[in-house]
């Protein structure tokens, strides 16, 4: 397979596999990784064990956490960071990087090989975009979003699956396109405010472009 094309919810796949059906063909794939680190990590292992992609690129909807990251609007982001996983909570937490821990050490363990608090996972070497912050549960309140501000203050955004599915990648030695569309300010939990389907176009066309140049 060329092609892997992930998304994490059948909402956002109903709404994109048409629209990406112009840069796709047969050698390529769209399936569902699921929705939230955990499961998004192990359905792509389990389809780059099964299917040996040569590139996997994660489409779907994110938050906002920045003006630079405009409701309606979508971006490529070349790394992405998660947070989460470390000691502590809210204002207290500190991140596993922080404290010396590293997700994966590699096998054997070696410098260069871990798998810290953040990984790249642009499709050209040379890439060069925003970061991806991942979480386990969405900010609901502009607090939340002041506060992981302070912690990855290069994010313009948050997912729920991103981070899960570049470590996937990373470990099967993949390379990782992302593209989110913004379909709210992260921190409004009114869906009314949202912009789901403006976001999810606006991905499938940056996505278009992604594939389409790499």
């Amino acid at each position: 397979m060329k092609t892997l094309v992930l998304i994490p919810t059948d909402l956002e796949r109903r709404q994109l596999a048409e629209r990406l059906a112009d840069v796709l063909d047969a050698s390529d794939g769209v399936e569902l990784c699921g929705f939230g680190p955990v499961a998004a990590a192990a359905r792509t292992a389990g389809l780059l064990a099964k299917l040996q992609p040569r590139r996997v690129v994660l489409i779907g909807i994110a938050g906002a956490i920045t003006a630079e990251a405009v409701v309606g609007e979508a971006a490529s982001f070349s790394a992405v960071a998660c947070d989460g996983i470390g000691a502590g909570q809210g204002a207290g937490f500190v991140p596993a990087g922080s404290m010396g821990w590293p997700q994966w050490p590699g096998d054997p363990p070696q410098p260069g090989k871990e798998i810290g608090d953040q990984l790249s996972c642009g499709l050209n070497a040379d890439s060069v975009g925003p970061l991806l912050l991942t979480v386990c549960a969405a900010s609901a309140s502009a607090a939340e979003v002041s506060q992981r501000r302070h912690l990855f203050p290069s994010a313009i955004a948050e997912d729920m699956e991103g981070f899960g599915v570049a470590v996937a990648c990373r470990m099967a030695g993949v390379p990782l396109g992302i593209v989110r569309g913004f379909s709210n300010r992260a921190g409004d939990r009114d869906v009314a405010n949202w912009k789901i389907t403006a976001a999810v176009e606006a991905a499938a066309a940056c996505a278009c472009q992604l594939l389409r140049g790499t």
